[in-house]
Parts: C-alpha cells; structure tokens; sequence
C-alpha cells in the first residue's frame, strides 16, 4: 500500500494495535504541551501518578491563558505549574511568552514527531510536518507518565489544492472554505492531510493556520509534508537541525479525498454563532462592527502582523472602533518592534495586548451590549467573548485590518497589491528570557494555594443505575456551553467545587441546583455533543455534579475521551425516535452495565412506564475496563 505522511508517522510511532481505521491502537508520544488553563488539573493528575521519569523526549509547560493577575488564584495556578516543572525535568513558559502554539511551531516542533497537547489547537504544529493531537488533559498526564497515548485509528482524508491565492485571499479563507465544504463536524474521526501543488505556495505559517483550524473540523489532527517552506521556516527561527523532508509515497492511499482551487477562493467570514456559518465578505459590507480583535493561535504570526502594520500605516482607526492586537510571541513583537511594524500599528490608535491568548478565550476584551466583534480567532460560539448577546465574526487579518479603518465589515481585495508582498526576516532574534529550564528534582517540594482543589474520583461503574434524565439539549452543544469560559470562571479552572456552581449555567441558570436533588444524573443531547476546547472540565464538573451517562446522537471527539476518562458512560442511541420522545424528568434504569463489551453493544433502558428502549455503545475493551473502574485514573491505580 502506498502510504500517506499522517499512516508513515503513525506506523513508527506504533506501540500496539492495527492501524486499521476504528481499532484501537497506542502510539508513542515523543512530545507534550500544556497550558495553564488545563495545566494545574494536568499537573495534579501527573502528581497523583508520580512518574519518576518523563517519557516524553520533550514537555513543556505554557502560561497563556489565566494571565490577568485579579486576584491571587491565577498567579497560585502559576506558580504551581512552574514547582511541578522543577519537580519533574519539564521546560517552563512564562506569562508573556506568549500563545502556546505559536511557540511551540517555533521553538520545538519537529516535523515527524508525534505531540500531544491539553489544547484542542494542538494541531497548529501540523502545519510543520508534526503529527499535532489535542487530548484531554489527563490524557496529556498519562503521555508524560508513560510516553503512550490511546486512539481509535482514524481515517485519513486528503486535501489536494491546486492554483495560486488571489489579491487579497489569505490562508485563513482556505480554511473557512473547507469548514463551508465540511462543517464542524465533517472532520470527526478522520485526519486531514494536505497534498498538491497549491500548498508550495502556503508558507508554514499559513499552513499553521490551516491546521490550527481543522479543530473546528472535529478531525484528530491536520497535517502538511515538510519541505522547502518549512525548512526555510526552521532556518529563519535557527532550527535547520530538527528539520528533515517527509512527504506521502505518490498516489497514497486516503479514506477520502476532496479538491480545492485556490485561484477560486474568496474572501470568507464565519458568522455567528458557529465556525462553519461562512459567508462571502461581499455579502456582509453593510455590517457596521464596534470591536476588531487581531491575534491568537491562528493568525497572530509575523507574516499576518506585518499586513496588519502596512495596512494601517498612515492612516487612523475609525473613531467607533476598539482595534485590539495580540501578537503570538515575544519574538515577534520584539522583530515588529525592531522593524517600526509595531510603532505603525500604535500610530494608528490600535491597543497593543500582552502576548496571550486574551481575548479569544474570553479573558478580556468582552464587546460591547449587542455589539459585534470581527476577529482573526478560531471559535464565534455564543458567549464565548464574554458578551452573552454579542456578534462575533471570524475573518482574515487582511479583512479585519480593513474594517477597522473603515467602520465596516470590508472586502480586502479592495487593498493595494503592495500590502501583501512580505520580506520576512533571514533570521528571527531569539528571545530566550521567558523560557525556564528545569533539571528534575523528584524530591522538590512546594506548597499548593488555597484554590487549587484536589480533582474529584468516581466509583467504580455498577451493574444497574437509576437515572432522571435532568437536561435535553440539541446538537452541536460546545464544551463553552457545559463550562462557560471567560475571565471570571478562569481562575476557579483548579477549584472544581467552585467551578461546578457554573455549569451549564447559560442554558439552565439553576442547573446547579437541580443536581443537588437527583442521585444520578442522565443528560441526552443531539449530534456533535462536546465540540470545542479539549478542556477536560467540561467532563470532571458534570461528574463531579452526579452525571453518570451522556446519551447522545453523535460525539465530539476530545470530548468523549474526556467523558470515559471521568466514568461518565458515552451512549448513542439507537432509534433517534426515542431521543424525540424522551423529556427532561423522565426516569429510566440501565441495567446489565458490567456485561457490556465489544460483542455485546447494546444496553436496554426501562422507563418508568415499563416502555423499554436501547442505547449502543461504541467503547472498545480498554475503555470499557477504563469506565467500570470509575475512570483511567482509577485504572492506572488499580
């Protein structure tokens, strides 16, 4: 068989299992990242497993998330993620290092290693040639622990561009442009791997973007052969020594296969409230905007800051508008600084951000009442900037820069060719003063603060539970809906009794309540439950809170290893009419829970009126064991 890049990186990674799309297999993990929104649970997890070596040939540890300093508890998360990192041999990245993906691209990423990250955008890296999966958090754990990772095989999906980008297109419009073609669940259990003649043509920080996004696709990971581009990526950030050429045998085998022209793409939005909600810009030039917000892990690059400072330079953003920039790393502010890049962008009244995620993760920078927001970002779910009632788009640089000057929604194709023609850097300056290394020091000892809270344990699965099924959702419910995330709750990410007054608070404000009244839980919900961050939270808080079964139409993938990972049984089911006819408060039994298995899929529900219905499973035998331990934390104890 001819073999595709993302089949030849899985085969030598390969530890047991047939890489056979749907079976189980277990891979080596020759790197890890965290950040420090999911990083204090990671790092409890890792501390509760006390591995006396890291497997990994590389971990590391980012702040960029929890960066506002409000009160004590962010800087307590901190503090503490940079004691485990002495404890354990892991490099540490300060606050104002910057965003954890733009980092990791530049300064560790290697094209043919096998990353996990407790981040949904860990595939960021692919577009370097890594084979780059977001995991939960204890997944992430376990990786450092054991230098292992546990997956179903997904399929491989290429992606054959071909043509040339026109006068103002960029690669985040490809992008948005195979969201329209796929949607947000389109990529569920498949990788996507890039091909053709199009893609020399991308830089690797466009590909980055491109592979940033295929999250938003549902898929495992996306991916692009490392050649040319990259290698000139890795010697303009001093790197030739991790580079190597890795491509697909020609005419490999893909599971499916799609073509896109790039010469017939045009400018594209995301408009609210989902990632797949695409439109031409064209359409939308009468939309007057109150907020721009340029930056986070997919477009925060120098390449896309550069356009931004040329397309502002001389020139004044419109008085109605609060122009926000969030550059990914503090090499790249320090190389627009020492360029007058930045000095244009101040010029032009737009406010300069630390580098962090900010205001794409909703720390920071809400909009106004109603008020809509353009930005460079990768996720528009309701709520999620803050502002419960806000509009946010999801566009270009190019569109974004535009539109802060002129007040609307604009077609960048309106800018002058010059904008787009970039000389990027021979060579970036290495900024190193964020970065801290760490010798392992397995006796070090440290204190924890007040609001790190000890992470909540399951029982062991028993053979019948009693369920009142205490919420019906629809489809395409996100991990931001389950666990809102914004500038409030962040610091309460390591205090999950606090965290759980929270949840699901935007669509039940008194969903807390009801749960101190119900044993055992049961929430049914529609297709592509769990889409979003790989945020493990989003499983611990409704277990935490006695939800003991998810039944739904579809899954998420992060977010269903997340649920078995925490006990919480992932069940589909099998007649969509029962999903209809099912209610918030109905009573049901599952029984026969300890005899499931691979042959034996199904499991029968009785209802309070003794009407009898079915759910099915699609656990493997590990997952299985992992659920009816009460979770693979209490496996690996066991």
């Amino acid at each position: 068989m001819r073999k595709s890049l993302a089949y030849k990186i899985l085969e030598k990674n390969l530890i047991s299992g047939q890489l056979v799309s749907g079976n189980e297999i277990t891979i080596k993990v020759n790197q890890t990242l965290t950040q420090d929104s999911t990083g204090t649970m990671v790092y409890l997890q890792l501390s509760a497993i006390d591995p006396k070596e890291i497997m990994t040939d590389l971990s590391v540890a980012y702040v960029d998330h929890n960066t506002l300093q409000i009160g004590f508890e962010n800087a307590d998360d901190h503090e503490f993620i940079s004691n485990c990192c002495k404890k354990y041999g892991i490099i540490f990245s300060k606050p104002g290092n910057g965003i954890c993906h733009q980092l990791h691209l530049e300064n560790f990423a290697k094209p043919g290693d096998v990353i996990l990250g407790s981040d949904s955008h860990t595939p960021t890296c692919g577009g370097i040639g890594s084979l780059a999966i977001g995991a939960g958090g204890l997944d992430v754990a376990i990786a450092m622990a054991k230098g292992i990772y546990t997956l179903k095989m997904p399929k491989i999906m290429n992606v054959h561009l071909t043509g040339k980008l026109n006068h103002g297109v960029s690669s985040k419009d490809i992008i948005l442009n195979i969201l329209k073609i796929l949607s947000v669940k389109g990529g569920v259990n498949y990788i996507v791997e890039y091909s053709g003649e199009g893609i020399k043509n991308l830089s690797a920080n466009d590909r980055a973007t491109i592979s940033n996004m295929g999250a938003e696709l549902g898929a495992t990971t996306s991916i692009f052969p490392s050649d040319e581009n990259t290698l000139k990526y890795f010697h303009q950030n001093n790197r030739e020594y991790d580079f190597k050429y890795l491509s697909a045998d020609k005419n490999a085998h893909y599971d499916k296969k799609i073509e896109i022209n790039l010469s017939e793409i045009i400018p594209l939005a995301a408009c609210p409230h989902s990632p797949d909600n695409i439109k031409e810009i064209s359409s939308l030039t009468n939309i007057k905007v109150d907020q721009v917000a340029i930056g986070s892990c997919t477009n925060s690059s120098y390449k896309d800051l550069v356009k931004v400072s040329k397309i502002l330079k001389g020139k004044k953003v419109n008085e109605a508008v609060s122009l926000v920039i969030s550059p990914g790393s503090s090499k790249i502010l320090n190389q627009l600084s020492e360029e007058g890049y930045l000095s244009s962008l101040i010029l032009s009244g737009a406010r300069i951000l630390e580098n962090a995620c900010g205001p794409c993760i909703g720390m920071g920078q809400s909009p106004k009442s109603s008020g809509v927001s353009l930005r460079t970002f990768n996720r528009n779910f309701k709520g999620r900037c803050g502002t419960n009632d806000a509009d946010v788009f999801l566009c270009s640089p190019e569109t974004a820069a535009i539109s802060a000057l002129t007040g609307y929604i604009t077609d960048p194709r309106k800018l002058e060719k010059e904008v787009f023609t970039i000389n990027e850097p021979k060579k970036y300056k290495d900024v190193k003063g964020f970065f801290v290394s760490n010798e392992k020091n397995i006796n070090y000892k440290f204190n924890i603060g007040p609001n790190i809270k000890p992470f909540p344990l399951k029982d062991s699965l028993e053979n019948s539970l009693k369920c009142t099924i205490i919420m019906k959702l629809g489809d395409n419910i996100s991990t931001d809906d389950i666990v809102p995330s914004d500038a409030k709750l962040l610091p309460f990410r390591s205090n999950i009794p606090e965290l759980s007054k929270h949840c699901f608070k935007k669509i039940s404000p008194d969903f807390f309540e009801k749960t101190s009244t119900i044993k055992n839980s049961l929430i049914i919900a529609g297709d592509n439950y769990g889409q979003g961050s790989s945020r493990e939270h989003a499983a611990i808080v409704p277990m935490n809170l006695g939800i003991r079964v998810i039944a739904a139409k579809s899954f998420a993938r992060i977010h269903r290893s997340n649920l078995i990972n925490f006990g919480i049984l992932p069940l589909k089911f099998k007649n969509i009419s029962d999903y209809v006819n099912l209610s918030e408060g109905d009573s049901l039994v599952l029984g026969d829970l300890l005899s499931i298995n691979e042959s034996n899929r199904t499991i029968s529900a009785k209802l309070s009126s003794d009407k009898e219905i079915y759910f099915e499973h699609d656990l493997t035998e590990n997952e299985i064991a992992i659920i009816k331990s009460g979770g693979k934390l209490n496996y690996y104890s066991n």
